[in-house]
């Protein structure tokens, strides 16, 4: 099988699986512990944070170890909205945001907060041109949206469908001038693209190992990342570790693979960038020459504004989940891996402007670290014989 889903999830990366054994046998003891067992895997969690820190170039301190970027979402969104001190009862986020967002939004509105969900740029649909800046969050909505009663505003870095790249920097200094809180669910940016907290002041950024070749399970919510004082109401509690932020045993196994996936990523962010978007190019190429009628969804491959490994295509006469299940050997999706159990068509497409027949012809690849050439030529083959054969039975 050909794996070319790697916005879903991603392949351990060998080395992080390899640091990780020892602290499943040998080095076992709670992190919590006192005794010199205890002991050693505290000062082994504490150096895997360090090590994010420094990949994030913030302070390890403003690190909370969760689950994963769910978790973090709800501590950094439902921490920051219910905390005693706080008044404000507005939120701004974004259409395309993913369910891990969307779904705590509705809980909130709920308990009686309002919520305003800005559109992003639409890619227009009458023919195969595509705006170079589609699937961006629509900045002068955001910042019309944008109220005194606004606590906070969340927005993704890099959307997981689309492969939209959002203007994090600037976002950041509308947040600052209008004095709100900004989340930003960062799972599909870290680890694929530059994330220095130095240089983009973001005040809660989730996100989650197995998206850059780490462990499932393991997350982390970095708190404080602007001059803006954070106050997050705990999630979870119990035990009281991490400051009480969030409870429960720490995964010394999982954080230090996450550590050490983290480094790898931004220690090769930019060839393997370069290697991933010329296999991506590679993949339309054959693909658009082979299939006529053929749509790319969301933003041009020529720019900055997409993410190196992600195509979106909409096919002009079959079906999306027809295709994949068509190409067995080949494992793509038609939608988003959270939202699989959901037969709606893809929000993340609708709010580009697609009609619900155009988002259900569509599919997503997600070429990764541990893709080659060889593989996108065999790939490709496959998926024109399969598309050609489904057109056939379809006729």
């Amino acid at each position: 099988m050909i794996y070319l889903d790697n916005h879903a999830t991603t392949q351990c990366d060998p080395l992080a699986a390899e640091k990780m054994l020892p602290w499943f046998c040998e080095f076992f003891a709670n992190p919590h512990s006192s005794h010199t067992a205890g002991q050693v895997a505290a000062e082994g969690i504490e150096r895997a944070i360090a090590s994010i820190a420094s990949n994030l170039n913030i302070a390890a301190d403003k690190i909370v170890i969760t689950s994963g970027a769910t978790e973090s979402n709800q501590l950094a969104i439902r921490g920051a909205l219910t905390h005693p001190r706080q008044k404000r009862r507005h939120l701004v986020s974004v259409a395309s945001e993913h369910p891990a967002v969307l779904d705590v939004l509705k809980d909130l509105e709920r308990d009686g907060f309002q919520v305003t969900l800005v559109p992003v740029i639409p890619q227009g649909n009458s023919d195969r041109s595509t705006r170079p800046d589609a699937g961006i969050v629509d900045m002068d909505r955001l910042s019309e949206a944008i109220t005194d009663d606004t606590a906070l505003v969340s927005v993704m870095w890099a959307n997981n469908e689309s492969g939209a790249i959002n203007p994090m920097e600037e976002i950041s200094e509308l947040c600052l001038q209008r004095d709100c809180l900004l989340h930003c669910d960062a799972t599909q940016a870290v680890g694929r693209l530059p994330v220095d907290l130095q240089s983009v002041k973001i005040d809660l950024l989730s996100a989650t190992a197995h998206k850059f070749y780490g462990p499932k399970g393991t997350g982390f919510l970095v708190i404080g990342g602007s001059e803006k004082r954070v106050r997050l109401r705990p999630q979870l509690v119990g035990g009281g570790q991490q400051g009480g932020l969030r409870s429960g045993t720490m995964n010394p196994a999982g954080i230090i693979g996450m550590s050490t996936a983290l480094s790898q990523a931004t220690e090769n962010l930019e060839d393997d960038s370069t290697r991933i978007r010329n296999l991506r190019d590679r993949l339309w190429q054959r693909l658009d020459s082979e299939i006529d009628g053929l749509i790319l969804n969301g933003s041009s491959l020529n720019g900055d504004l997409r993410l190196s490994g992600n195509l979106n295509l909409q096919l002009p006469d079959v079906e999306g989940q027809a295709w994949v299940s068509a190409t067995a050997d080949i494992l793509f999706s038609s939608g988003s891996a959270c939202s699989g159990h959901d037969a709606a068509p893809s929000h993340v497409l609708t709010a580009l402007g697609l009609q619900e027949s155009q988002a259900r012809r569509s599919v997503r690849f997600g070429v990764g670290r541990f893709n080659s050439s060889e593989q996108i030529e065999s790939a490709a083959e496959q998926l024109i014989a399969s598309y050609h054969q489904l057109k056939k039975l379809s006729a």
